[in-house]
């Protein structure tokens, strides 16, 4: 079974290095995972933009599930890339898995990042004016609710990881998660063969 991993991993300045631990780690559990570097591009050439999409699209269809980093990405939210390739897997009706290594609510860390007030009914709004979304969740709901639907919950640490872009425990409980949920029922035991008893 191929699992396809998602994440902003692949920005990390030892993305390769990231990337085989995690296929290291699908291995043990029976599972191939498939990183976007796996793919040979050439950075240079003008349309390489194009032929990183359509490479990572190939292999999410080859993919029998995805589980992707979710923790917070240049900003209060998950990286846009990997929000997109969840949708096209759930979309696809394919297993979703995600883990964030962030701890906080995201409107705690919308908080965090710019001045946000409460207004008569009750909202909160940014410095722009805007709703901010409190419902609690780790990040906008229709990424939390998409892997309760089509996977499930977010997988986040209790307490934070010391090196969040590298501690890979969220990420293996996902991957266990896909193996349990990807492995084939067992086949059911054969019935035993039953005596004809003679009647005197």
């Amino acid at each position: 079974m191929k699992v396809y991993l998602a994440g902003p991993d692949v920005f990390l300045p030892d993305a390769v290095e990231v990337g085989q631990r995690k296929a290291a780690i699908c291995a043990r559990h029976g599972l191939t995972g498939l990183y976007p570097l796996d793919n040979a591009v050439d950075l240079a050439a003008n349309d390489a933009s194009r032929v990183i999409y359509a490479a990572n699209e190939a292999m999410m269809i080859a993919s029998d599930a995805i589980v992707a980093n979710l923790t917070p990405f240049r900003g209060a939210s998950a990286d846009a890339g990997t929000v997109f390739e969840l949708g096209f897997m759930a979309g696809r009706g394919k297993l979703c898995l995600g883990y964030s290594n962030n701890i906080w609510s995201y409107t705690e860390r919308v908080r965090r990042r710019e001045p946000v007030k409460a207004v008569n009914d009750g909202r909160l709004i940014d410095a722009e004016g805007f709703w901010v979304e409190d419902f609690g969740l780790a990040d906008n709901l229709m990424i939390v609710h998409g892997l309760d639907v089509h996977g499930c919950q977010l997988i986040a640490p209790r307490l934070p990881p010391l090196d969040p872009w590298h501690d890979l425990t969220a990420f293996e409980a996902c991957v266990r998660l896909a193996a349990e949920r990807l492995a084939p029922p067992p086949k059911p035991k054969p019935r035993p063969a039953m005596r004809a008893v003679r009647r005197r």
